[in-house]
């Protein structure tokens, strides 16, 4: 269960981004790399894992904070999962605390205000307080951001990662993780929209793969200085190869945005 741990700790932090009072910006709610403070909470039902006959679950604490180092800005993430995972040889379920995943992204002018770029390092710390829970590896890495709103009806974009292990218990195998989520936001109206951000994941250890598709629906709501972002996002699996990969499994959350 190791590669599914991972996989979603690089996943779309879907911050939003400032509304009018009047009307929200839905066209801007779901920038991974809005200049806003955010907290966020989602979760991950895993309903059938690939070489088991077993469900998990990863409920996703997310916080993005914004700074500034000299003439340069930045974007700060921390991600801290609880997770519910099958526990052989008992068959049963174990829950607690997963590894922490931080990374920092160095926001690029791009000439367009539409237009979101960064890049950084991450960092990914062994926390879970079950050996089950987590990989017992450090990891480090690379993220790289992409968000195009430069259409007020369709707004799309990318998040690439890789991270590699370089320490942490020997018994344990070494994390070599990429994944690629691409992601699609299109506006209906009156802050909902439709989406579609699926994680696609290679994992250089093992060999292994998952290609899952997605389509959800959201809404965006200001009360006050606080941007709501509510949606659900089943996904299916289209192609796989190892365990544990995701059959299938529902991605729902809420987001909040603070002014």
């Amino acid at each position: 269960m190791n590669l599914t741990k991972l996989l979603f700790a690089l996943s779309l932090p879907l911050v939003a981004h400032a509304a009018e009072e009047h009307a929200p910006d839905a066209a801007q709610a779901n920038n991974p790399l809005a200049n806003m403070t955010a907290f966020n909470m989602q979760n991950y039902y895993i309903g059938d894992i690939s070489g088991t006959d077993k469900d998990a679950n990863q409920f996703w604490f997310r916080y993005a904070q914004p700074f500034s180092l000299g003439e340069s800005n930045w974007l700060l993430r921390a991600s801290l999962p609880v997770n519910t995972y099958p526990s052989p040889p008992d068959g049963g379920h174990q829950t607690g605390l997963g590894d922490l995943n931080l990374f920092t992204a160095y926001l690029i002018d791009t000439g367009n205000p539409a237009i979101s770029f960064g890049f950084g390092p991450q960092l990914t710390a062994p926390t879970a307080t079950e050996n089950s829970l987590g990989s017992e590896k450090w990891s480090a890495g690379l993220v790289n951001v992409l968000f195009d709103a430069s259409s007020p009806k369709i707004q799309y974009g990318y998040l690439a990662s890789w991270q590699h292990s370089f320490a942490g218990e020997g018994d344990r195998s070494d994390v070599n993780l990429g994944a690629f989520q691409p992601f699609v936001f299109y506006q209906l109206g009156g802050g909902t929209y439709l989406r579609s951000a699926p994680i696609w994941n290679y994992n250089f250890q093992n060999d292994s793969y998952g290609v899952p598709l997605g389509l959800g629906v959201g809404q965006v709501i200001k009360q006050g200085k606080t941007v709501y972002n509510f949606f659900i996002e089943p996904q299916g699996s289209v192609a796989d190869r190892g365990p544990g990969q995701p059959r299938w499994q529902v991605f729902a959350g809420l987001n909040l945005q603070f002014n």
